[in-house]
């Protein structure tokens, strides 16, 4: 879906994978070096998840995904942990820096910066 242009600057939109809302420190993690970024109540921000990224939605207050549906892996764990989850927004991570303060809501898709 993506950034639609009657929305407002603040807010970029994708689907509801998880629902539920959280609101934490966005940290962008692009791979595994990035892992140790990750710390207790973060929202994960990232292009795609895969199993070994697994240990990361324990520690994180909710996910948000460039790519991917409802059947990727990060809604499909996320919804298994009860994490809130937003996948396919696009241009998400070229969007969000690491410490912005992100609040989401999987039930709705709407991320707000």
């Amino acid at each position: 879906m993506g950034p639609r242009h009657d929305q407002a600057p603040e807010q970029l939109v994708g689907r509801g994978a998880s629902q539920g809302t959280a609101m934490g420190r966005a940290v962008v993690v692009r791979g595994a070096d990035d892992f140790p970024k990750v710390q207790i109540g973060d929202i994960l921000v990232c292009e795609v998840t895969a199993p070994s990224w697994t240990p990361l939605f324990e520690i994180a207050a909710g996910i948000v995904t460039e790519r991917g549906g409802v059947l990727s892996h990060a809604a499909i764990v996320a919804r298994e942990l009860g994490l809130p989850a937003i996948v396919g927004v696009e241009g998400l991570v070229g969007t969000i820096v690491d410490g912005q303060v992100l609040t989401i809501d999987g039930t709705t898709g709407v991320v707000l910066l």
